[in-house]
């Protein structure tokens, strides 16, 4: 049994513009600031920004998939070609997906890169996957139409032990927990397999899935922190805070090793004298920087405990300084909350005005393979006449690790799935391809989400960690809960009108 599936993804600008103008701004700004010796600033206008600053790049992808009766997958092609500008040789990672996210004994995989008269393409949020996502995730979801399996057990029925591109064993792989628990909590046991077989009124309801993936990335990293004598301590780090609440995750992890109130500590970032951190991408920052900050705090501690064994007027003079615990913003013996002392009163008697440590994260090789997952579900309502698509509700489930913060989670999460519905209905860049004009370069004509056009959103988070990834047990969550949203999407319009969109955005034309 074979599926064969091909796509045309369109590059969608908008989501870039942040990004994009800190490039640019790097690429252009920086030089300029060091040939006249003063400050710069970058300024584009509205327009500039769509053609001046990246945008994801547009494909034309094909993929063959070869499986026996039961669904066994036995080989998939894959049959790439990228734009690119004429200047620069630009490639996501979109090989990745393809290779890892099942079991099967043959793959084969083609990139060409089809120079244009453009702009550099660039990074965007899930570079790679989310694409790949697209492709492979929809070419299984008709793979399992026409073997009438289930598109979940399809799923199952192809997972891999260990990383098939490298065989090397997962640090942590739970897709197919996160299948299940998706599946229980959005009532996937009442859909009906067959196409066009719900509706409600004039429209035509849809429940379809997708898995997404991304890689855990990690950097060097370093933090500086200090504990001064009122009790309160003071953690910095060159990273940046773009909006995911680095500010916030770097204050939690310091507060708990040190055992203070999320009040008394303060966090600072975004200063190049500060010790040094890798960029603020790729889903890298709370493993790296999050994992330097707990290692200064931890430091810190140990010299608090420190200090406090070996003072004979301490309470906890003589203790086994493995004994001795952080909490309510003073040191304590394990199991003893009443033998300890705050830290105030430790460094005030021993004439210290603050104690201060740095610390540092180094990821080394690994004999792991190390990945995010998700397995995304949506419901959508088609109109039977229009051919508009509406998202009516959509679960996300991750298996991304030790999670810091849920509130800052839920932000990530719901983000991606808008973005996701934004990708799969609404975002499109239109090229004249007499001159490279791009028509839509404006807020009135390139459609992002409303509110409108977000319904109900829920994420969920598998308990867990991955210590083989970093000390804290995070795998980064920025861009995984992207990925797989898109397909999702699309497989639910398939199964509410029995119609294959392959080319994104999906309009209502495509289903007239």
């Amino acid at each position: 049994m074979t599926s064969s599936y091909g796509t045309s993804l369109t590059p969608d600008s908008q989501a870039g513009l942040l990004l994009g103008g800190a490039v640019l701004l790097a690429r252009h700004g920086v030089p300029a600031a060091r040939e006249t010796g003063r400050a710069v600033k970058l300024v584009l206008a509205r327009r500039q920004q769509y053609f001046g600053t990246g945008y994801r790049p547009a494909y034309e992808y094909k993929v063959r998939l070869g499986g026996d009766r039961r669904g066994r997958l036995l080989a998939m092609t894959h049959d790439i070609r990228a734009e690119t500008s004429t200047y620069e040789d630009y490639q996501e990672s979109v090989l990745t997906t393809g290779q890892m996210l099942y079991r099967m004994p043959n793959v084969s995989q083609t990139y060409e890169r089809v120079p244009l008269d453009v702009n550099t393409p660039l990074y965007m949020r899930g570079p790679g996957h989310s694409t790949t996502s697209y492709i492979v995730e929809s070419a299984m979801d008709e793979l399992a139409h026409e073997l009438g399996l289930d598109p979940i057990e399809l799923r199952r029925r192809n997972e891999p032990d260990d990383d098939p591109a490298t065989g090397r064993p997962f640090s942590t792989r739970r897709l197919r927990e996160c299948y299940t628990v998706g599946a229980r909590q959005f009532g996937w046991h009442r859909r009906d397999p067959k196409p066009r077989s719900t509706r409600d009124g004039d429209w035509l309801i849809g429940m379809g899935m997708a898995a997404g993936v991304y890689d855990t990335h990690r950097g060097a990293a370093q933090a500086r922190a200090r504990l001064d004598a009122r009790g309160s301590a003071l953690v910095e780090a060159a990273s940046s805070d773009m909006g995911p609440g680095t500010y916030t995750s770097m204050t939690q992890v310091a507060a708990d090793a040190l055992g203070l109130s999320v009040s008394a500590v303060t966090f600072r970032l975004g200063d190049s004298i500060m010790p040094p951190t890798p960029p603020h991408g790729g889903s890298m920052t709370m493993a790296s920087v999050d994992s330097a900050v707990q290692d200064a705090c931890d430091k810190l501690r140990r010299q608090a405990v420190e200090l406090a064994v070996g003072d004979e007027r301490s309470p906890l003079h003589g203790v086994d300084a493995g004994d001795v615990v952080a909490g309510d913003g003073r040191l304590h013996v394990k199991g003893d909350s009443a033998r300890g002392e705050t830290y105030q009163r430790l460094l005030a008697r021993n004439n210290r005005t603050h104690l201060e440590t740095l610390g540092s994260f180094t990821p080394g090789a690994s004999r792991f393979s190390m990945y995010a997952y998700n397995a995304t579900f949506a419901e959508v309502a088609v109109d039977h006449r229009l051919g508009l698509v509406r998202i009516r509700r959509m679960l996300g489930v991750y298996d991304a690790g030790r999670i810091i913060s849920p509130k800052l989670a839920d932000s990530q999460a719901i983000g991606g799935m808008v973005g996701g519905i934004s990708a799969a209905l609404l975002e499109h860049t239109v090229t004249d391809p007499r001159d490279g004009r791009i028509v839509n370069a404006n807020l009135a004509d390139y459609l992002v989400p409303v509110n409108a056009d977000v319904p109900s959103l829920r994420a969920i988070y598998l308990d867990g960690d991955d210590r083989e990834a970093d000390p804290i047990g995070v795998k980064g969550l920025g861009e995984v809960v992207y990925t797989g949203v898109a397909p999702a999407i699309a497989n639910a319009v398939f199964h509410a009108t029995g119609r294959r969109v392959r080319e994104l955005p999906i309009t209502a034309d495509a289903l007239l």
